[in-house]
């Protein structure tokens, strides 16, 4: 069994503009993302902190650390999901987000999720 297949968690991400939040008057575009989290390992595992890079078209860079996701810490049994839904508030029509989730195994390792580079982009901006 390689560690890898032990300790892996599936990251996928949608996202959508919210536009009757945003003002891009005033340079406030707000973006909502749904994760869903799957288990893919052999170990049931808890997702203990958050770690996002959040940047904007301009080059802004804002880091974000905190514990669990929308006031949880889920427990994850191998092929368990999890789904919650955010929100990041840029001052640009496009940007980015990368990040990992802190993640303690039940028995007692700690590991990484990676969470894949993605963008936030109001409809019709990118090709």
């Amino acid at each position: 069994m390689t560690e890898k297949a032990s300790y892996t968690i599936d990251v996928q991400v949608e996202t959508r503009f919210v536009p009757d939040q945003s003002k891009p008057g005033d340079n406030r575009y707000v973006f909502a993302y749904t994760i869903t989290l799957r288990n893919d390992g052999d170990v049931p595992a808890r997702l203990m902190a958050r770690h996002w890079v959040i940047t904007d078209a301009n080059g802004k860079v804002e880091e974000v650390r905190g514990d669990g996701v929308v006031g949880e810490q889920p427990w994850m049994r191998p092929g368990d999901d999890f789904e919650y839904t955010s929100g990041a508030v840029l001052e640009t029509a496009v940007g980015t987000m990368c990040g990992s989730y802190d993640m303690l195994a039940d028995d007692g390792t700690r590991f990484e999720a990676p969470i894949p580079p993605f963008t936030l982009s109001i409809p019709r901006t990118l090709h």
